[in-house]
Order: C-alpha cells, then structure tokens, then sequence
C-alpha cells in the first residue's frame, strides 16, 4: 500500500493549531497597498482559523498533519 501524499501547496498555506484546527493568512497583502485602507491592511495582517466547512478538505489534502 502506498503512502498518502501532502498536497504541497496545501502544506505552504496552511498550520495545524494545538487543537486540531487549522490556521491559514488572509490574501491580498502582499503588493498594490497604496489602494488599500489602513483599517483594510491591518485587517490583513492577522491570521485566521479555517471553518468547519472546508475542514474535511483540508484534512484531506493534508493527511500527515
């Protein structure tokens, strides 16, 4: 039997928290910021946890933690 790959991309996107779930960072923070609000780009900066919508997904494409 062979063993189950971690989708790579997945990998660069996503860290599992202490509890199981999944932290992931906002798009769009990266370049054309002199558009953007301030209150918009703060916004940015913080890190989100995935919902429970998308988790069975994310576990899939991530079987190794």
């Amino acid at each position: 039997m062979p063993k189950i790959k971690t989708n790579r991309s997945a990998a660069k996107r996503f860290r599992k928290t202490g509890t199981g779930k999944y932290k992931f960072s906002k798009a769009n923070a990266s370049h054309i910021l002199t558009k953007k609000t301030r209150k918009r780009k703060r916004s940015l900066r913080l890190s989100q946890i995935a919902d429970s919508t998308n988790m069975k997904e994310i576990r899939r494409l991530l079987p190794n933690g």
